[in-house]
């Protein structure tokens, strides 16, 4: 009875050396590098006006954020009308702690009040703003961004406190183009717009 050459295993260097060579030719693609973006979250006002002499004091208290406005990613709507929520193009802040930023600096450089301050100025307020982002997204399919803060005025004198105004204010604005830099520019054009349409709600209430 014959036997045939018996077949031996290769030595243990050519299967690390076969190995590597796999491992060096993957058939997944490997996914690009892309920088991620942070966006400031700034709006001012044109011209500053100095404060009102002898005018009320305001105290402008955080914004809240609507449901799924307390992550930091552009947000944008998708042809099939879900929310893309953006990894890589972020605000430096929370979408509704940079409009409190704002409406507090917009309403201190319009020279309405005497003061426009935070809770923890330490300054007795007239007047207490509070509220809520309740929208801030764009749609890419028309070029339009939209903005909205739902806001409560109240008279901080009386005991209880009166409520003088309770109003949504919103706003429209054109994306010039069709990227995440136009969703970033119509976002904050459009939150100007709510901030100058603010100013002119609590004008009234301004005056001592």
């Amino acid at each position: 009875m014959s036997v045939g050459p018996r077949l031996l295993p290769p030595p243990r260097r050519l299967v690390i050396l076969s190995l590597g060579a796999l491992a060096g030719c993957s058939v997944l693609p490997q996914p690009s590098y892309v920088q991620q973006t942070q966006w400031p979250l700034v709006v001012r006002r044109p011209e500053s006006v100095p404060p009102r002499t002898r005018g009320r004091v305001l105290v402008v208290r955080s914004l809240l954020p609507a449901p799924g406005l307390d992550q930091r990613g552009l947000q944008w709507l998708l042809p099939n009308g879900s929310v893309h929520v953006d990894f890589y193009n972020q605000w430096a802040v929370p979408p509704a702690q940079g409009a409190t930023d704002d409406l507090r600096r917009w309403l201190a450089a319009s020279g309405l009040f005497a003061a426009v301050v935070a809770p923890d100025s330490g300054l007795l307020p007239d007047l207490s703003l509070e509220g809520e982002l309740t929208t801030f997204i764009a749609d890419p399919r028309t070029l339009t961004a939209h903005a909205a803060l739902a806001l409560v005025l109240v008279d901080a004198h009386p005991s209880p406190a009166k409520v003088l105004l309770q109003r949504t204010i919103s706003s429209d604005a054109r994306m010039p183009v069709d990227t995440p830099t136009g969703v970033a520019q119509g976002l904050l054009a459009a939150l100007t717009g709510v901030l100058r349409q603010t100013e002119a709600a609590l004008a009234n209430f301004a005056r001592p």
